[in-house]
């Protein structure tokens, strides 16, 4: 008996189609199957498929069940079932694999990011070719160069026929022009002009550096953020009744320029009359009420309100109680334009901490991250002890950004765990060093280091130094948590040659080697105190002719060959919010250094830095820097005159060649001094088109210090000043840090430079 058995159905046939097929054939017991038409596809892959097996019985049921599952796979265009005497043979006919998948035009996306993307919607090589699933692969393209603006994208699909049933897939694109944000109405101000309104978007027009930011380019995501900080604006400022009518997007018909239209109501003013706390207080009213910064008789701000909410449930946070709750309840006069509030407080239970989570570190070693967790496992909850974790896993500057999450453990009401996300950075660093002066020309610099070198939190580098006036060969390393206390461990190797021909300080060159050994005992969670011992040896050269006559005879009664055993101690407190980008917060260093017998040199050197960081608003920080230090021999013997206090240049009074501050000799080389003093205001502040990019700041500031002689007087209308504006971005090749100063208050012997500039490569 021979009988026939064919279908042919395409993807969107429905299964019952099967159950209606009539197959006029007597139930036999199958004695082998054979496939045929496979070219690509493993036979026994269609075996695993088959809902019947050699030895079983043939019914009509189970040939309807063979077709559907083999059409169910995807792999087959057509399927026949033929019965040959007791033989049932398989007939397909596959459909074609995707065997490459190119691109032609494509500029504006790397094709290997694209080709991943397009994997994910399920069209990659390998897979079985389906006209379904390019057209949606087509969507994904055109979707992705939307959203960079390229409105008029065109995309063409090409498949050519290729050996062994494969196709080679061709996207050919014409990305056309990117279409910019040609102007942004607001319709409906009245309180505050329209430059003032737009300046809380990040949407833009296209200006100096929309290129880098892409903020001239329409986003809908960016535009919700946009009216939402447009209606926080009108909330902070009293307006209660502010509603954002609608907004229209439009596109010229070239697809090159965009109008984006805004129309609002802005309502009145409201007042504050009231604020009243409710519920479940749990601590004194009079402590929470000064956690509240809303005022009655003040414009109503939702931010004060929103701030004031969350101090209180941070406040309560800290006595462990994770899901406090204060709620706002308003109570709305329209008529007299004011509005109350009673904040309802409800503690909830007490809980504490189940497992602290460490998640993102790939290359960081757990141990590194946990020994900055003052939060512990199995304790109460505190607030306050989890954001002194985040700071301080911050300050390491191990990670760009450090998030952390306390879900509620499932099933229970009294525990959270702890999920600490970190972003890893870049912590190696190449870094090279360009100046420019008058004098000196170029002077490189260069260094390597490794700040978290194999994941473990240590610290290595070695610095080279090129200029011509400084020739530094040096290699560092430390290990911070050298006890499990936090007691830090480091040692130092250098090699300087200092060659002051042409620094304008007296002809003399000095080589230092040296070594030494330094800890650090931290003793609260922002102090640390430190502790160092190193030998230096020192070789002065001279010339007969050209050195002044002060450093002949200093060689004369010394020699030119100096050993030195130097003791150190310092201290450092540091409460900055970020060791990267701070905006808040000081950093205090006081450091004294001895060098005493049984070397040749016997002198001692204090300094003093103050650093404080205020945020002025949300994105303006007032930097405040000032340095005192003062040195003296003792023993009989003066302080050598290659270890007096410089000024000038790049670290302290900007607009000033190098070590170029301070007395004189009467060959008008500087002296240098024992005595210094300089400070420095910098306002720091997004470049402007970047929005809310931290990863460029400019800066103004205003340097001024002076250097003194042993019997000086310290006089502040001898200080040099200068102004000038600063640039730093971490750009994707590394820090860049540029400067152009304006001295101030110069005096004709003065030496100016103006501009110098610093670029590191990250790798």
């Amino acid at each position: 008996m021979r009988m026939l058995l064919r279908a042919a159905f395409v993807a969107a046939l429905s299964t019952t189609l099967f159950a209606r097929a009539a197959w006029a054939f007597e139930p036999f017991t199958i004695r082998d199957i054979r496939i045929e038409g496979i070219q690509r596809i493993e036979a026994g892959t269609i075996f695993s498929y088959l809902p019947v097996k050699v030895g079983e019985q043939m019914t009509d049921e189970k040939a309807a069940q063979a077709i559907r599952a083999l059409f169910g796979t995807g792999f087959f265009r057509d399927v026949r079932l033929d019965v040959q005497g007791n033989v049932l043979v398989v007939t397909v006919d596959e459909r074609p694999a995707i065997a490459s998948i190119e691109f032609s035009g494509m500029k504006e996306f790397d094709k290997e990011a694209v080709k991943k993307s397009l994997r994910e919607v399920g069209f990659q090589e390998g897979r079985i070719f389906d006209r379904a699933m390019l057209e949606q692969a087509e969507q994904e393209l055109k979707r992705q160069y939307l959203g960079r603006g390229k409105y008029g994208v065109q995309v063409t699909t090409t498949a050519t026929p290729l050996d062994r049933n494969r196709v080679a897939v061709t996207f050919s694109i014409d990305e056309g022009e990117v279409a910019k944000i040609k102007k942004i109405n607001i319709v409906g101000n009245k309180a505050f002009p329209e430059k003032e309104l737009l300046d809380q978007m990040v949407l833009t027009t296209p200006g100096l550096m929309t290129w880098y930011t892409k903020n001239d380019q329409y986003s809908r995501q960016k535009l919700q953020g946009d009216l939402e900080s447009l209606r926080s604006y009108y909330l902070n400022r009293g307006f209660v009744d502010f509603n954002i009518d609608s907004t229209q997007v439009s596109i010229t018909p070239d697809k090159r320029d965009i109008y984006i239209t805004v129309n609002v109501t802005e309502g009145e003013v409201y007042t504050v009359t009231d604020v009243k706390l409710g519920g479940d207080l749990l601590l004194p009213e009079a402590e929470l009420r000064k956690l509240v910064t809303v005022k009655p008789g003040e414009p109503f701000s939702r931010e004060k309100l929103n701030d004031s909410t969350k101090a209180i449930t941070e406040r309560l946070g800290n006595e462990g109680y994770a899901f406090a709750n204060a709620n706002a309840v308003p109570a709305i006069d329209k008529d007299k334009r004011t509005v109350a509030f009673t904040i309802f407080v409800d503690p909830g239970r007490r809980v504490y901490v189940r497992r602290i989570n460490i998640v993102g570190n790939t290359r960081t070693r757990d141990e590194v991250i946990r020994r900055e967790m003052r939060q512990l496992e199995g304790s109460f909850y505190d607030a306050q002890k989890l954001q002194l974790s985040k700071q301080r896993i911050d300050k390491t500057g191990y990670f760009s950004e450090v998030e952390v999450e306390t879900p509620a453990v499932a099933g229970t009401t009294d525990q959270v765990d702890v999920t600490v996300r970190v972003k890893e950075r870049p912590t190696g660093a190449l870094l090279v060093g360009v100046g420019f002066s008058s004098v000196d020309k170029l002077i490189f610099q260069g260094s390597i280091s490794q700040s978290n070198i194999f994941g473990t939190g240590n610290t290595f580098s070695f610095q080279a130094n090129t200029g011509t006036v400084n020739k530094t060969v040096s290699m560092s390393f430390t290990d911070p948590y050298w006890t499990i206390d936090g007691v830090s461990r480091g040692f130092d190797l250098y090699r300087r040659a200092i060659d002051a021909t042409t620094l304008g300080i007296g002809n003399y060159k000095t080589t230092t080697l040296g070594g030494g050994l330094r800890f650090g005992v931290p003793f609260t969670e922002y102090d640390t105190l430190f502790f160092g011992l190193a030998y230096e040896d020192t070789k002065l050269q001279l010339d007969p002719v050209l050195s002044p006559q002060r450093f002949l005879d200093f060689q004369s009664q010394f020699g030119s060959d100096y050993s030195a055993v130097i003791e150190t101690a310092g201290w450092v407190r540091d409460t900055r919010d970020s060791a990267i980008w701070p905006t808040r917060g000081r950093i205090q260093r006081g450091n004294v250094e001895f060098a005493t017998s049984p070397g040749d040199l016997e002198y001692w050197k204090t300094t003093y830095q103050n650093q404080s960081f205020f945020p002025i608003t949300r994105d303006v920080t007032l930097m405040l820097n000032g340095v005192v230090g003062t040195a003296h021999g003792f023993g009989g013997k003066p302080l050598p005159f290659f270890k007096n206090f410089y000024l000038g240049g790049v670290g302290d009074v900007r607009g000033y060649r190098a070590a170029s501050l301070g007395p004189r000799d009467v060959d008008g080389s500087s002296l240098g001094g024992s005595k210094k003093a300089n400070a420095s205001a910098e306002v720091l502040f997004p470049f402007p088109g970047t929005g809310k990019d931290r990863s460029m700041r400019l800066g103004y500031f205003v340097d001024g210090g002076q250097v003194y002689g042993q019997d000086e007087p310290v006089k502040f209308n001898t200080w040099r000043y200068s102004t000038g504006l600063s640039f730093a971005w971490n750009s994707p090749l590394g820090p860049l840090k540029f400067s152009m100063a304006w001295p101030l208050h110069d005096q004709p012997e003065d030496h100016i430079q103006r501009f110098q500039f610093q670029l590191g490569t990250i790798f």
